[in-house]
């Protein structure tokens, strides 16, 4: 079953939605300088708030995404928050996620099939069992993620295959994901500026057609 990650997550109002639609992941910016930031202890508020609505329902896994933040300040913010996992969006070396003990995992940004692979290589197998254990993204030299442009998906099919638990993300919307999954086959698919209504503000309607359209593959 394909895994779906709502990222860019920063009210309890979306993330409600996004759980109510059937996410499996939620994620939350904690880089400053993106219009989609949430400081931390916000963050630990919407979890909070979610655990005590869900009684025995399954929660998704929540992640925060960070950029060159050192690996004891992520580990920190982990516990206080109440995340699953870190996804690590910027230009962190494997030694850094290795110091996270498998409760982080590499967004890689390549700008070509080379680099891309040398980056698979680098960083799978550091990533948390079974997945996400790497991220595929648009390559944007000068932005770290949430730009809205696709991925290369031939390489990412070819990654897919040979690295299990890839997470495809970028320029992923309700209307091409159900391609996006068919053409690369990933672990999971990650959406953020395709189902908004605004930076840091989703569109319940988008949310719930681009699960719909996600599932509707398998």
């Amino acid at each position: 079953m394909i895994q779906i990650k709502i990222c860019g997550i920063t009210n309890l109002t979306d993330a409600a939605v996004a759980v109510a639609a059937g996410a499996d992941l939620l994620g939350f910016i904690l880089h400053p300088k993106s219009p989609r930031y949430v400081a931390p202890a916000t963050v630990a508020e919407i979890v909070t708030a979610l655990r005590k609505q869900a009684g025995a329902t399954p929660l998704p896994r929540f992640v925060g995404v960070f950029v060159n933040a050192a690996p004891a300040e992520v580990a920190q913010v982990i516990d206080s928050a109440g995340l699953d996992f870190a996804q690590l969006h910027g230009d962190e070396l494997p030694a850094e996620v290795a110091r996270l003990g498998g409760r982080g995992f590499k967004a890689l940004r390549p700008a070509n099939h080379s680099e891309a692979l040398a980056g698979a290589e680098r960083y799978w197998d550091l990533g948390p069992l079974p997945g996400p254990r790497l991220l595929i993204d648009a390559f944007a030299p000068h932005a770290y993620g949430g730009t809205g442009q696709a991925a290369d998906w031939t390489t990412a099919a070819e990654l897919a295959m040979r690295f299990p638990g890839l997470m495809l993300a970028g320029g992923l919307t309700p209307e091409n994901v159900g391609t996006a999954i068919a053409a690369v086959q990933p672990w999971g698919v990650d959406v953020s500026s395709g189902v908004e209504a605004a930076p840091g503000r989703k569109d319940p309607l988008k949310v719930r057609a681009f699960i719909e359209a996600a599932l509707a593959i398998h």
